[in-house]
């Protein structure tokens, strides 16, 4: 049975920068520097292509603020993107059947992945291997108070470069929080109890943080 490769525990807090995630600014900082000295020691031309280079380095780690919206039962979307699939499956959310909601994400979107809900942090590592064999990818399993379970799973990595979360198991995360850099990935799921209501339709475009996928029960 293939073994669930739970989002990564190398945590780091919500620390970031306006504008852009973190862990672009090395790569950002090595084009400015490298247009620096190009100006400085070459023909002018040659600096076209760092500051190129930077431009889109720019728009891939770019991490904009966003609107949350006011609906405690809301389910906001964790990426900038559109809606490809909405379907119900077995086992989706440890306890049966889900809606699964399936999001292509935008790659020039919005680099930092948002929590769809506010709730707990739980480890999936605590369920039964038959429950973990539903989680295939790096996934992250969300606790309302309410005592509503959400998976948001991710899916077609770029490079092989997993997404890597900076929250840890146990943290409670706000609605809309940043909770993982998702490093290009392809797909994004979210899946919910059958219970909720969702809102959105195959082929419609939404935006991280702010624009709503479903609202869950009472």
């Amino acid at each position: 049975m293939l073994r669930v490769p739970i989002v990564r525990a190398d945590f780091v807090q919500g620390r970031r920068n306006p504008f852009v995630a973190q862990e672009g600014l090395p790569f950002l900082i090595f084009c400015a520097v490298a247009a620096a000295v190009l100006l400085r020691y070459a023909d002018p031309l040659w600096v076209l292509a760092p500051l190129f280079a930077f431009v889109v380095l720019f728009l891939v780690f770019r991490d904009p603020r966003r609107p949350i919206p006011s609906s405690p039962r809301g389910v906001v979307s964790p990426v900038d993107g559109r809606v490809v699939e909405i379907t119900r499956v077995e086992g989706g959310v440890l306890q049966g059947t889900a809606h699964r909601i399936v999001l292509r994400i935008d790659p020039l979107g919005t680099y930092t992945a948002r929590c769809p809900v506010e709730g707990k942090i739980m480890d999936l590592r605590t369920e039964s291997d038959d429950k973990l064999a539903d989680y295939r990818t790096n996934a992250l399993w969300v606790r309302t108070d309410e005592g509503v379970d959400m998976v948001l799973q991710f899916t077609g990595y770029r490079f092989g470069l997993a997404p890597r979360s900076f929250v840890g198991y146990g943290e409670r995360i706000g609605q809309g929080q940043r909770c993982a850099y998702l490093r290009l990935t392809r797909f994004a799921e979210v899946l919910l109890p059958t219970d909720s209501k969702v809102t959105v339709e195959p082929g419609q475009r939404v935006v991280g943080g702010s624009d709503l996928l479903a609202k869950v029960a009472h």
